[in-house]
């Protein structure tokens, strides 16, 4: 998708959820926008329900480890919408003790996603259904 499309995408999406998006970048050919922690599951299922958008396909959840920082993880979500080809990226920042929402009643698939992050990172998530280890041992 080019850089023009994807302008476009992320100025409508700023219009419709105003102050909830901190700041849209178009980076490696996706949108990437960035969110509080407790905007994420209204982030989301903006993106997924609304019919210009469209984003129905959950890709993943991956974190990102940044020890120097105070918010050290990033939360980063990948979302695809086959209506308009194109993919986004949605980040959120939390320290070691702060959760972030649980997006897993929007896209049930995302518990999984959710439980490794947190099995490999220590990145808390509130209210999953499920956040036990599945990588590592007790």
């Amino acid at each position: 998708m080019n850089d023009e499309a994807l302008k476009d995408l992320a100025a409508y999406v700023k219009e419709r959820l105003d102050a909830q998006i901190q700041d849209a970048l178009i980076a490696y050919g996706e949108l990437t926008l960035l969110v509080e922690p407790g905007d994420i599951v209204d982030v989301l299922t903006f993106l997924k329900d609304d019919v210009q958008c469209r984003f129905i396909s959950f890709i993943d959840i991956c974190g990102a480890d940044y020890p120097m920082r105070e918010k050290r993880f990033e939360v980063v979500y990948h979302l695809m919408s086959p209506h308009q080809n194109q993919r986004i990226r949605i980040k959120v920042t939390t320290d070691e003790d702060t959760p972030v929402p649980s997006v897993a009643d929007v896209f049930p698939c995302a518990t999984w996603f959710e439980r490794e992050a947190w099995d490999m990172y220590g990145i808390l998530f509130a209210d999953n259904p499920d956040l036990r280890r599945i990588l590592t041992d007790y």
